[in-house]
């Protein structure tokens, strides 16, 4: 993962950025990459999941989890969007 290499665009200069970061690719790698041995992804090969998740699947986690707090989960806006709201 690219983001332990200081040398590249992906850095984070915050840890929380970081970890962040890392809690996204564990979710990835574990419930949403089929990998090649066990031909499938290691949640559902350990019982954590019934089926192999999708990306579509965690935006939809992320909503309803937002939905249900009444707020968004981050302050994060796109650069777009900052600019928009300057205005």
């Amino acid at each position: 993962m690219r983001r332990y290499t200081r040398l590249t665009n992906g850095f984070s200069k915050k840890i929380e950025n970081h970890e962040h970061a890392v809690a996204l690719h564990y979710f990835y790698y574990n419930f949403i990459r089929k990998h090649q041995t066990l031909k499938t992804t290691p949640a559902v090969a350990a019982g954590l999941a019934n089926k192999a998740l999708t990306v579509l699947d965690l935006v939809a986690m992320m909503e309803a989890e937002e939905k249900k707090l009444g707020e968004r989960i981050t302050s994060y806006l796109p650069a777009s969007s900052k600019s928009q709201d300057s205005k």
